[in-house]
C-alpha cells in the first residue's frame, strides 16, 4: 500500500495533473512583501521557478503546453491590489490575470465557466492558489465579467493557449517592455458555431445565448486606481457558449496501478461517503481512481476534502466531471 502511494504521488503530478492543494500561505507563494509603490515600474520577467513546499506539499513549476484541467476556481483583489507578484509585475486587480501553481509565467490560459458558458483568456503572472480544492485564482475583474465575483468560487476548465504562451514567451526572454507584449489574435474573434463574443456590452437580442452582463466595480472600490506602468490589458471579451452540461463534483483520494490497493482505499474512506474505483487510460498506462462523491456543493465537496486528506491521503484534490 505505502509503495503503490509513493509509485502514485511520483507518476500522477505528470500524467494527471493531480496536485494536491493546501491552506492559503501568504510566505513563500506570492511575493508581497510591503505593498508596492503605485508610481514604480511594473518589471516583469519570464519564470518558470523551482520546486517549492508549502505547508508540506510539494509543487513543481515547468512547462506545460498541453495543459488542461477541471476544478475549482477563487478569486483575489484588494488584499493585493498594487503588489508585487511572483514573477516581477505589479498586480492589478482591474486587469485581466490569473495565478497559478505550475504554469509559466507569463503564459496565457482559456478559463471556461462550466455553470454559465463563459470563458476569458487570461494571462498568468503569479503564483497560488494554495487554498485546498482550488486550481486558479483569477483576478477580480475576470470573476466579474465569468459571473462568479458575488459566489467566491466557480466550476471551471483552465486550458493553456499554447502559441500565444509561447508568444509571451520570446518576448518576455528577449526584454520587450511588458506594454509591448500584446496577444496575437485578440482582435475581432474569428465566428465560431454556438459561441457569442462581447466588449463589456450585453449580446445582441438575437443571440442564441443569454446576454452577458458585466456587473460594475463595488462603489467603494471603484476609485482604486490601477498601478503604474501596468502590462496592457487583455480584451474584455467574454465567450459565451450554450452552458455545458450538468457538471458533478468528487475528491479523488488517489490513483493507484494496482486494482487491489485502489479497493483497499475505496473501503477505507467509505465512512465519508460513497466511495468508488474507476478505471481510466493515461497513455498505455491504465489507473485505478479512488473517488469520494458526487457531492452537491463545493462546500461539501471542501469538507470531504480535509477528511479524506486528514485521513492519510495527501495528494486528494476535488475534480469536476
Amino acid at each position: 500500500m505505502k509503495r503503490s502511494r509513493l509509485m502514485a504521488a511520483a507518476i500522477l503530478p505528470l500524467a494527471l495533473g493531480a496536485c494536491s492543494e493546501t491552506k492559503f500561505l501568504i510566505e513563500g507563494a506570492k511575493e508581497i512583501s510591503g505593498a508596492t509603490d503605485p508610481a514604480a515600474k511594473s518589471v516583469g520577467q519570464y519564470k518558470i521557478g523551482n520546486p517549492y513546499q508549502i505547508a508540506g506539499s510539494w509543487y513543481y513549476p515547468a512547462e506545460d503546453f498541453g495543459y488542461a484541467e477541471t476544478g475549482i476556481a477563487s478569486w483575489y483583489g484588494p488584499q493585493f491590489h498594487a503588489k508585487t507578484t511572483a514573477n516581477g509585475e505589479t498586480f492589478d486587480m482591474n486587469t485581466l490575470t490569473a495565478a497559478h501553481r505550475t504554469l509559466p509565467m507569463p503564459s496565457v490560459v482559456r478559463v471556461t465557466n462550466l455553470e454559465n458558458g463563459r470563458a476569458l483568456m487570461l494571462r498568468v503572472n503569479d503564483r497560488g492558489p494554495f487554498a485546498r480544492g482550488r486550481i486558479i485564482d483569477v483576478s477580480r475583474r475576470a470573476a466579474q465579467l465569468l459571473g462568479f465575483q458575488r459566489s467566491g468560487t466557480a466550476r471551471v476548465r483552465v486550458e493553456i493557449v499554447p502559441d500565444e504562451s509561447r508568444r509571451l514567451k520570446t518576448l518576455a526572454m528577449q526584454g520587450a517592455p511588458l506594454r509591448d507584449q500584446k496577444l496575437a489574435g485578440m482582435g475581432e474573434p474569428e465566428g465560431k458555431p454556438g459561441v457569442q463574443t462581447a466588449s463589456l456590452e450585453p449580446l445582441p437580442a438575437a443571440a442564441p445565448t443569454k446576454p452577458v452582463e458585466i456587473q460594475p466595480l463595488p462603489p467603494a472600490q471603484a476609485a482604486v486606481q490601477p498601478p503604474a506602468a501596468t502590462p496592457a490589458a487583455l480584451p474584455e471579451k467574454v465567450e459565451t457558449s450554450l452552458p455545458a452540461a450538468s457538471t458533478r463534483l468528487y475528491v479523488q483520494a488517489g490513483a493507484f496501478l494496482d486494482f487491489a490497493n485502489a479497493n483497499k482505499v475505496r473501503s477505507a474512506l467509505s465512512r465519508h461517503g460513497a466511495a468508488r474505483v474507476s478505471e481510466t487510460q493515461v497513455g498505455t498506462q491504465k489507473f485505478y481512481r479512488v473517488r469520494v462523491g458526487p457531492l452537491g456543493t463545493v462546500k461539501r465537496a471542501d469538507t470531504v476534502l480535509d477528511r479524506v486528506i486528514a485521513s492519510g491521503y495527501p495528494q486528494a484534490h476535488i475534480v469536476v466531471d
